[in-house]
């Protein structure tokens, strides 16, 4: 099941998120992050357990960006990444929001899906602000892509 996160899902969402960051698949973010950003977040949930993680923000008029999504190893290749992304799309949508970036190491999941890969440095000076307290800022190694609604 796809919804809104709660409160108590955070911590199991960042664990999740850690897990892959610690692979190097994603970037880390930091526990505060999550809770400050809650309302952002879609979570998949088996049961009581949570499998999944997606986030919407959205960063200025006509742009948002999809972030951190994440999906438990034992439950990848069954289309939760997918619905996660779409449940985020179809926010977008219903807020008003013209465009959605996202920045990756797999973007090959985001190319399925109707995203075009572009250049990072067109992206608005705005969506840099995050950038400017990652570890890996400048030379980031993430692939950015880019759909319009």
């Amino acid at each position: 099941m796809i919804r809104k996160a709660f409160i108590h899902d955070i911590k199991p969402a960042h664990k999740l998120i850690s897990d892959f960051a610690n692979k190097q698949l994603m970037l880390a973010r930091p526990l505060n992050e999550l809770y400050e950003n809650l309302r952002d977040y879609f979570v998949c949930v088996d049961g009581e357990t949570l499998i999944g993680v997606c986030a919407l923000h959205v960063m200025w008029e006509n742009m948002s960006e999809i972030k951190s999504l994440a999906v438990a190893e034992d439950s990848q290749k069954k289309g939760i990444g997918r619905q996660l992304v779409e449940n985020c799309i179809n926010e977008a949508k219903a807020l008003g929001v013209q465009r959605i970036m996202v920045l990756t190491y797999v973007p090959e999941f985001f190319v399925k899906m109707g995203f075009t890969k572009i250049d990072k440095t067109t992206l608005p000076q705005k969506t840099w602000g995050e950038c400017l307290h990652c570890p890996k800022f400048p030379d980031c190694d993430e692939q950015a892509l880019l759909i319009e609604l």
